[in-house]
């Protein structure tokens, strides 16, 4: 059975033309596509080589990391819930503003840490793809 490499998909077609192209400071055009090609061969020049496949290993390991603390805090905190429902009595039963209790956590204090756990996550994991770009030389 032979490996496949699997990698991003170009960002611009062969037959695209000169509509994204520039001109450089001497007058002559540079098309758009012909640096996408460059950038896209550059990458994975670098993936091909021992150092690009390290990096590439390390992005991944950092993404998973990532995965599992946000997993796990995630899990900890539908955890706690029902704990602490549970253990500190009368909770449940009390209300505020004539809401039950359990439902003005859930909608007060789960969610909003929920959504910004998810917000948290995008940012870096982002920030680590933009370091493993930077460090294959990909702009």
């Amino acid at each position: 059975m032979t490996r496949v490499r699997v990698t991003a998909p170009r960002s611009m077609t062969a037959g695209s033309g000169t509509a994204g192209s520039a001109t450089s400071g001497n007058g002559t055009a540079v098309s758009a596509l012909t640096a996408a090609r460059s950038a896209a061969a550059t990458r994975e020049a670098a993936e091909e080589s021992d150092a690009g496949q390290v990096f590439v290993r390390s992005l991944i390991r950092s993404q998973l990391r990532l995965g599992v603390v946000v997993a796990a805090g995630f899990l900890l905190i539908l955890v706690a819930f029902p704990l602490m429902l549970g253990l500190v009595p009368g909770l449940a039963e009390s209300t505020i503003m004539g809401l039950p209790f359990d439902w003005v956590l859930l909608g007060a204090g789960i969610y909003p840490v929920v959504g910004l756990s998810a917000w948290l996550y995008i940012r870096t994991a982002a920030r680590n793809e933009s370091r493993y770009r930077d460090l294959v030389g990909d702009k």
